[in-house]
């Protein structure tokens, strides 16, 4: 998260997060044994379809996948949830918010 303080007022407020920025603070937390939360568009590619925003409150990442069990492994983000211990994907472009902070691709 990145936080700005006014040193005149000593008030502080969030930024919007880069989304490279993003996935590598999402992978030391993960790595350190914590967790995170965070929303995406959803996105079938075999189907090209979106079944609309995705919210999961306690995640983890998993180890990335490789190129060769995945046509797009260099840009999808494999994750547990931790609430429902599912293990399922999304694709980093289209990370919206990181512990209730937008992300944004820079």
């Amino acid at each position: 998260m990145t936080m700005v303080l006014l040193p005149e007022t000593g008030e502080s407020y969030f930024c919007d997060m880069d989304l490279y920025e993003a996935i590598k603070e999402m992978r030391r937390i993960s790595a350190e044994g914590g967790h995170f939360s965070f929303t995406f568009m959803s996105y079938n590619a075999s189907a090209g379809t979106s079944e609309g925003i995705v919210a999961v409150n306690h995640a983890r990442l998993l180890k990335r996948e490789r190129i060769e069990n995945h046509k797009d492994a260099e840009i999808v983000e494999a994750y547990i949830n931790l609430d429902t211990m599912e293990p399922r994907r999304f694709y980093q472009p289209l990370l919206m918010t990181f512990n209730g902070q937008k992300v944004i691709l820079q």
